[in-house]
């Protein structure tokens, strides 16, 4: 099957064809044909399945007839990062087309937002708590036709629901309804059952990614720093990482040991001002970034198909926020690692992780790491030369390399440098 078997516009597909986009992912084969049918759709599908394109392409071949210079078409979204994520996507996709994305969420000017919302945009993708400051000074929702709730199961845990169901009491009972969730809670099933009429189920992959390869690190509280090192150390040749912290301090401090270490690294966390949020994600994406430290704020929303490594330095709070961390590696038919590191008091939480996919995970020890350093003997600095700066290729396709890597220097697929100062950078390229 390919992308010109749906019928859509030709503009469309020729930004398909520019972008390189040939053949669609199951969850695009599933809910396109049905999208485009008008018929309301509840998508289940992991991050990293392609599904924004699953509604982006057929709600902008919808909109190329009929009206313009009014809201037509609404994406909710639980973060400012999977909004612009998804705005970013309409624009690649609609490139051709005429047809104006804008995103709306806090931290952003309110001016350019209002006009956007009064017609200088015929797709808004907003955030719920800013749509609604928005319809709270007089913003209509009164032209939209199609309106999707992605990533349902993140505006739950986020606590966004009341705000969604305000924001659907405002729009019109005859629009098309998509959602698109990776887990199903009670509530979001619930949810769907109020706002989807004759739905159509998409489903593909209910439970963590396939193509990643899961591992745990028992590691004592102390020794997370050092162990997290070390890692990076024996896979400074693949590709860009991902490491997850619980808090904003934990993120800084990490960030900050990773950067005495001579690591290119960033840290994402809510703190942060909405400029240096996208100056971090811009670096990460483009490849200057090899390592983003971040909380949860980022499991949604970042697309970069060279992320060979997610490393949960902190076990995530709950199963389900387990998959969507690890669902930012393994993307686009590619492999990957999630490494979790693990304390004893995270047995009972590793245990709810493991019954959500199905299996045990392999708990795997560094050889010649030193797991019995006592705290006053951790050193402060890193356990191998500082790396020279990343000199990232420019190639594109360098991701993973379809291949994926254990954690030990014998049996990984690639050929290790002696110990000792790298020669030259381990990047990758950048999309």
């Amino acid at each position: 099957m390919s992308f010109s078997s749906f019928g859509l516009h030709n503009y469309i597909n020729s930004a398909l064809a520019a972008a390189g986009f040939v053949e669609p992912t199951p969850i695009q084969a599933g809910a396109i044909p049905v999208v485009m049918r008008g018929q309301d759709v509840l998508g289940l599908a992991q991050t990293g399945t392609g599904k924004t394109a699953a509604f982006a392409l057929p709600i902008l071949d919808r909109l190329m007839k009929g009206p313009r210079g009014r809201v037509r078409a609404l994406v909710l979204a639980p973060t400012r990062e999977l909004a612009e994520q998804i705005r970013e996507d309409f624009d690649r996709f609609g490139k051709h087309t005429g047809l104006r994305a804008a995103s709306v969420y806090g931290g952003a000017g309110m001016d350019a937002q209002a006009k956007a919302l009064r017609g200088r945009a015929e797709i808004i993708v907003a955030c719920p708590g800013r749509l609604l400051d928005h319809m709270g000074r007089g913003a209509s929702l009164g032209s939209v036709e199609v309106l999707v709730l992605d990533e349902a199961d993140r505006m739950f845990d986020m606590g966004f629901l009341p705000d969604v169901r305000r924001i659907i009491a405002k729009v019109p009972a005859t629009r098309q309804t998509l959602l698109f969730s990776a887990t199903m809670p009670d509530d979001v099933r619930k949810l769907t059952k109020e706002c989807l009429r004759d739905a159509a189920t998409v489903s593909v992959s209910h439970g963590a990614a396939t193509t990643v390869s899961h591992a745990l690190y028992p590691v004592p509280e102390h020794l997370k720093a050092p162990l997290l090192l070390e890692l990076l150390y024996r896979h400074r040749d693949d590709g860009s990482v991902l490491v997850f912290v619980r808090t904003k301090r934990r993120a800084e401090k990490v960030g900050d040991k990773l950067k005495q270490a001579g690591h290119a690294v960033a840290t994402l966390q809510g703190n942060l001002s909405q400029s240096r949020r996208k100056a971090a994600i811009d670096g990460f994406k483009s490849g200057a970034v090899r390592v983003l430290v971040a909380t949860d704020i980022a499991a949604r929303g970042i697309d970069v198909s060279q992320i060979t490594h997610v490393i949960n330095y902190d076990v995530p709070d709950t199963p389900e926020a387990y998959t969507h961390r690890i669902g930012r590696t393994g993307r686009a038919a590619r492999t990957g690692d999630a490494f979790t590191f693990v304390t004893p008091a995270d047995a009972a939480m590793v245990r709810d992780i493991e019954r959500k996919l199905g299996r045990a995970i392999e708990s795997r020890k560094l050889e010649g790491f030193d797991y019995g350093a006592p705290m006053h003997a951790v050193p402060s600095g890193p356990s191998h030369p500082h790396p020279r700066p990343q000199q990232r290729h420019q190639q594109p396709g360098h991701g993973h390399g379809g291949h994926a890597h254990g954690p030990h220097a014998g049996r990984h697929r690639r050929r290790f440098k002696p110990r000792g100062r790298p020669q030259g950078g381990g990047g990758h390229a950048p999309r």
